[in-house]
Order: C-alpha cells, then sequence, then structure tokens
C-alpha cells in the first residue's frame, strides 16, 4: 500500500472518514448494517486495498466499545461452533487479496455491498420482530452444522476482503432465534476477536502501518461519541426505518464502486 497518500487528503475527505468512524461506533452498539455505509466512505475517499487496512482498526475501537456495553449477553457455544469456518474464510479472503489489484478489490467491494443489501433486505422480510432476550434457540442437527459452515466461511471472506461480514452474521444470528440482547453481545465478541484475528494478515499484506495507524488514532476518537449515542439510541431509535437508509445508502456506495 502505498501510505504516504493518506497524508493527501483533504478537509473534506477527512470529514467524510470521521462521519464513518462515528457510523462505526453507532453500528456497534445499536444498529447493526451501519458499517456498509462506513466500508462505501472509506473506499470511496481512499484506496479501495488502503482502504480495508485503515478501517480495521476503527472497527476495532468500536468492537472494544460493544463488548464492554452488552460483554454479559454473548452466547459462547455459538461463537466456537462458527470460529472455525470463518478461520478458513479469513484465508480465502487474504489469498484473494493477495492476487487482486486495487480495481478488483473495488468491484468485490462493490458487489459484496449490494449482495448484503439484497440479504438484509430479505432478512427483513423473513424473520418476525425480535423481543428481548439473551438466549437463543439451539441449532443443532446436520442442517445446522451446514448452515454454520456456510455463514462462517462466507462471514469470513467478506469481513477480510471488504470488512463487510455484518449482514452475513447478523442473517446467522438472527435464523438462529437470538433477541436483541444475545444477538448484539454475540456479535460484540465475535467481531472482537475476528477483527484483531485478521490484524496479521492485513499486516503482511502491507494495509496496515505506522502511517495508516496515525490517522486510525484520528479516526476513533469519532468512535467513541457514535457509540454512546448508539447506546442511548438503542431502545428509542425506529430501526424498520433506519435499515431502509441504511440499505438505500449501502446500495447508492456499491453502484458508486461499481461505477467508478
Amino acid at each position: 500500500m502505498n501510505t504516504m497518500t493518506l497524508w493527501h487528503i483533504s478537509g473534506w475527505e477527512f470529514a467524510a472518514l470521521a462521519f464513518a468512524a462515528l457510523l462505526v461506533g453507532f453500528s456497534k452498539t445499536a444498529v447493526s448494517g451501519a458499517n456498509t455505509v462506513s466500508l462505501a466512505i472509506f473506499a470511496a475517499v481512499l484506496p479501495a486495498r488502503a482502504s480495508t487496512g485503515v478501517l480495521l482498526p476503527v472497527l476495532i475501537a468500536g468492537d472494544l466499545l460493544a463488548v464492554r456495553t452488552y460483554r454479559r449477553h454473548a452466547h459462547w457455544p455459538t461463537l466456537l461452533k462458527l470460529f472455525p469456518a470463518v478461520a478458513a474464510g479469513v484465508v480465502v479472503g487474504t489469498l484473494f487479496l493477495e492476487w487482486a489489484d486495487d480495481g478488483a478489490v473495488r468491484t468485490s467491494i462493490g458487489a459484496i455491498l449490494l449482495l448484503m443489501a439484497g440479504v438484509t433486505v430479505w432478512r427483513r422480510r423473513r424473520s418476525d420482530a425480535a423481543d428481548d432476550g439473551d438466549e437463543p434457540d439451539a441449532v443443532t442437527g446436520r442442517a445446522g452444522r451446514i448452515k454454520a459452515r456456510s455463514y462462517g466461511v462466507l462471514g469470513g471472506f467478506t469481513t477480510m476482503v471488504a470488512n463487510a461480514g455484518g449482514p452475513v452474521m447478523s442473517l446467522y444470528l438472527l435464523s438462529a432465534g437470538f433477541r436483541k440482547l444475545g444477538f448484539l453481545g454475540t456479535s460484540a465478541f465475535f467481531f472482537l476477536i475476528v477483527n484483531v484475528g485478521k490484524v496479521p494478515f492485513s499486516v503482511g499484506l502491507g494495509l496496515i502501518d505506522g502511517r495508516s495507524l496515525l490517522l486510525d488514532a484520528a479516526l476513533a476518537l469519532f468512535v467513541v461519541p457514535g457509540a454512546v449515542f448508539g447506546t442511548w439510541a438503542a431502545k428509542r431509535i425506529d430501526q424498520r426505518l433506519f435499515e431502509r437508509l441504511v440499505i438505500a445508502a449501502t446500495v447508492v456506495g456499491g453502484v458508486q464502486l461499481l461505477l467508478r
């Protein structure tokens, strides 16, 4: 990655990245899915490959705040079932990033965003409104194992290539019967562990270095107010309306990247 380009972003571009970091904090503590908007902003402002490395530490900052807020509600049997398949997906995604140039990554991110928007629409139509609670219904048997492995591999690949594993994991957790608190707690630990595990791969690919971390340090300051607002808004926001806005923004971002 030519990290010198990180020193030449304009004030407006930094403002866009700061707004995206604010959305990261909000999505981690309130409504999963806003990360796709952040991804589109980062990939529009920065080179596509570089954007994945700069965004990753910002996501980890959001994960830490989410774990602090919802740490008591994680469902560890589900996490342990998912991690082997996710690890395989991360390895496949790393190999893809080793091969792909900036144009291929940009096109892939755009296509993934549109796919995830479609997944989110499908999820909203197929799933019932969720009530508070911690324990999911068990997903057992051969079909349950196949589903966990399939979602895990796809989630690992999308999160490594485009930091866009959120919608995939959201669909899996909802299909497994999670309620709001269990969903937020389990996803918080899931993404903290997965994103931290991606750091060595990103460093090895040259996507994270000293210059990118300096930019991350500035952007992390904006994650905190987003997370605070998300915690306050979690019980008050009209989630259906917000999801519609997220889907619309995701589609616009995906199309913009495909046409860029």
